[in-house]
């Protein structure tokens, strides 16, 4: 992977495979049991090693979290590169960073 992978993209990606708009409630108990297998992963601090697979691993916990949460988005026609400079700026008017996001990046 070349490290410009947008969001864009997967959620294009993901709505090409997985889209079942009926499917709302049962993607977003996905979604919940992916965040517990993360959590589980987290507590036992199972990171990738070099040359082992991801099975069980944060790493994979983390992209089964993303792939689930825009399947979702998917779902209510959200398009989430559009919400994150919206989102950025409230977060940032109420946490006061200084830090400003920048779009195309």
């Amino acid at each position: 992977m070349d490290g410009k992978t947008t969001i864009k993209y997967l959620q294009s990606y993901i709505k090409s495979k997985d889209f079942k708009p009926e499917l709302i409630k049962d993607y977003f108990l996905k979604l919940s049991e992916e965040i517990g297998e993360l959590a589980n992963a987290i507590r036992k601090n199972q990171l990738k090693k070099e040359g082992e697979s991801i099975k069980g691993t944060i790493d994979e916990e983390l992209w089964d979290v993303i792939y689930y949460a825009l399947a979702l988005a998917n779902c209510y026609d959200i398009d989430i590169e559009s919400v994150i400079k919206e989102k950025e700026d409230i977060n940032n008017a109420k946490y006061n960073t200084g830090i400003v996001f920048e779009e195309n990046r």
